[in-house]
């Protein structure tokens, strides 16, 4: 889907793109390495209406022009479209399963985790990883994290999950080494459960 944007409306991405881009990299980073962490990026610009900083920043560190874009229906719009097609130059996609990233700002309106690119046997690293935008990361059902980079279990209490959907993150892993991996941001905040989390509701 393509939106004539005004140059003019886009609001600024990073202002040292190099240093911040790194900054927020290292906490990404840091999310998938120790699931279940949670990571402040305050220090990142707003982002368009309807974007959590946090999603921005992932957006701004991640995207590309070499990579694909699924992004949810109410995030179609004018000004997060420009903003992304402008700083990151990603091109965008309507089929989930062609999407390298999908940002969700309405999980309950979103599809399944197995609608999108789970990989495959030849390249298991090109699933979709989903930025998936949340109320916030507390305050919601704990649920346990066990694997790789955590030391005996962790636990997270994500808040406006859709119903069944620890259902869908245990089946998601139960694919693995296939799947998708996931970023939760909320306002300023991220965390990451990678395919190799495994979770007990």
């Amino acid at each position: 889907m393509s939106i004539a944007f005004d140059l003019a409306r886009v609001s600024a991405g990073f202002g040292d793109p190099t240093r911040e881009s790194q900054r927020v990299f290292r906490k990404l980073m840091d999310a998938m390495a120790r699931p279940g962490t949670l990571h402040d990026v305050s220090f990142a610009p707003d982002a368009p209406t309807g974007l959590d900083r946090a999603a921005g920043a992932v957006a701004l560190t991640l995207f590309d022009f070499e990579t694909t874009v699924w992004l949810d229906g109410g995030l179609r719009t004018e000004s997060v479209e420009g903003w992304l097609r402008f700083h990151c130059g990603a091109p965008f996609v309507t089929n989930p399963q062609q999407a390298a990233f999908a940002v969700v700002a309405d999980l309950a309106a979103a599809p399944p985790l197995s609608a999108f690119n789970a990989g495959d046997a030849k390249y298991p690293d090109r699933s979709t990883t989903l930025v998936i935008q949340l109320p916030s990361l507390e305050g919601g059902q704990t649920v346990t994290l066990t694997g790789p980079g955590i030391k005996s279990e962790a636990t997270l209490s994500l808040k406006g999950l859709r119903p069944g959907f620890w259902a869908e993150v245990q089946d998601n892993h139960a694919r693995f080494q296939f799947g998708v991996d996931l970023i939760f941001v909320a306002g300023d905040r991220l965390t990451a459960l990678p395919r190799s989390t495994r979770i007990v509701a």
